[in-house]
């Protein structure tokens, strides 16, 4: 039976983007790229809030063969790349191979033909040799499990979609959370609003961020001079991997996360005038349990008079405001959730319900079994079925790391089924546990289990204690993607 087509791509962010560049130049132009927006970029088409902007150097947030120097920032806003990803859109082709305002609505594997049936939001089916999930996890907005959040007569936003009909403009208003998101927003709207409260839950590490504008003369230069593009790409690389991979997962080798914090204390200490408030922008976690934030204004719009930091607990929302144990209502004309997305949770991981060989559902495998996934690519059960982003994938560094090395895993795998005339590539059982308990054996080194996460609330942590982060660095991923062993893979011509 031949296919509608070869590959359906399930995600038109820059996983989606990046994979069907990479599959289309490796020889697999036919390929068909499902996304539920009505515009590419994923997290940076849904995201544009104030002060929205990428929180790693342009140069490393990038494709490694599209590079841009026309950045206007070391740390670029969100309209530049909401602007890449169109640009990478129409130069390599994409646009006419996708398919926009389409959700998919499940997917289903049928042993008999080797085949992936995915069934969309309008009813249609489509069929594929092979599924490349790239959906991300910071896609579903998480609305916070508080009592009468519906209920609040003003207006309501979630961060990840926000209402630019709002005005702020002298307005009351409150926002509850105080992660990535909120970091941005906060220092945007505080100068315009007539009073901010800010309701902290966990506070979050934040860190000086080395951003400054590009000047004209130095993005010529950039787009001029041989070379200046790679050395600006290996400076930011090797930022980052200090800040997080080796931070993070090498704790018990290099503890330069303890570096980390005396720094991020500093920064609070010169940026934060009264000292109680300071305590309570304090975190009692260590620096890499949960995702930090790197920021020069945010510390320092808690001196505003019309801000305030709210940290006794929420009890529930009123019609009028935000009521807290203490039995005080704040009141506000404007409610704004700054509470996340849902990441290792049920509806999320996948995001559409798969169902792989045999009817085995993958939502339910990784309830009872955590979540795992051979180099974050494949899970034995589930043929042909690849992912950007699975656990034991993400290593901490730029995406565009982890797109391109995860695409080039599959485009290996593709190419060896096309040299064998296979039609079910399936991951086998032995190395799929050995690759997790290679993962599991490295976590007495990471900060996640060497440090003190028991307060941080993060996301990084699973329903079963797990941090489904890749403990590696990123050289270390690159590799593997080119010398894992096929021998790992079962490569099939017939259902068995």
């Amino acid at each position: 039976m031949r296919p509608d087509h070869e590959v359906l791509i399930v995600g038109g962010g820059l996983s989606g983007i990046g994979a069907a560049i990479l599959l289309d130049r490796a020889g697999f132009g036919d390929y068909l790229v499902l996304e539920e927006g009505d515009g590419f970029g994923g997290a940076w088409h849904w995201n544009t809030y104030p002060g929205v902007g990428v929180d790693i150097p342009s140069f490393s947030y990038q494709f490694s063969f599209e590079q841009l120097s026309g950045w206007s920032r070391v740390y670029a806003p969100g309209a530049e790349l909401k602007a890449y990803a169109e640009h990478c859109v129409d130069k390599y082709d994409i646009r006419r191979r996708s398919r926009l305002r389409t959700t998919v609505a499940g997917a289903e594997y049928d042993d008999a033909t080797s085949l992936w049936r995915v069934r969309l939001g309008d009813g249609e089916t489509l069929t594929a040799r092979y599924v490349v999930n790239a959906t991300g996890v910071l896609t579903k907005p998480k609305k916070p499990d508080i009592p009468g959040v519906d209920d609040f007569a003003g207006t309501l936003m979630h961060t990840a979609r926000w209402d630019h009909g709002a005005d702020l403009t002298g307005k009351r208003v409150a926002i509850i959370g105080t992660g990535a998101s909120a970091v941005q927003i906060i220092p945007s709207i505080a100068p315009d609003v007539e009073h901010l409260t800010v309701f902290q839950r966990t506070p979050i590490w934040c860190l000086p961020k080395p951003d400054a504008g590009i000047a004209g003369p130095l993005r010529t230069a950039l787009g001029l001079v041989p070379g200046s593009k790679a050395v600006a790409r290996l400076i930011s690389q090797s930022y980052v991997e200090v800040t997080f991979p080796l931070a993070a997962h090498f704790h018990g080798y290099v503890p330069t996360a303890s570096f980390g914090e005396k720094l991020g204390r500093l920064h609070l200490k010169r940026s934060v005038k009264d000292p109680e408030v300071r305590r309570k922008l304090t975190p009692a976690y260590s620096l890499g349990c949960k995702r930090p934030s790197f920021s020069n204004s945010y510390l320092k719009t808690f001196n505003r008079s019309n801000v305030r930091l709210e940290t006794t607990s929420i009890e529930a929302i009123a019609p009028t405001g935000v009521r807290t144990t203490d039995g005080r209502t704040h009141e506000a004309d404007v409610l704004i959730l700054a509470t996340g997305f849902k990441v290792f949770e049920k509806g999320n991981m996948p995001a559409y319900p798969v169902r792989g060989s045999g009817g085995t559902d993958l939502e339910t495998f990784w309830t009872e079994n955590r979540f795992q996934a051979y180099h974050g690519v494949s899970v034995p059960g589930f043929p042909n079925f690849f992912s950007i982003l699975g656990p034991y994938g993400y290593n901490g560094s730029s995406y565009f790391t982890l797109i391109e090395t995860q695409s080039q895993h599959i485009i290996r795998l593709l190419k060896a089924a096309r040299k064998r005339n296979a039609t079910r590539i399936e991951v086998t059982q032995e190395a799929n546990a050995e690759y997790f308990q290679a993962m599991l054996g490295r976590r007495d080194k990471q900060i996640f289990f060497q440090g003190q996460c028991s307060s941080a609330n993060s996301y990084y942590f699973d329903e079963h204690g797990d941090a489904p982060l890749r403990p590696a660095s990123t050289l270390e991923t690159m590799w593997d993607a080119n010398h894992f062993p096929l021998r790992a893979y079962e490569f099939s011509s017939s259902a068995r």
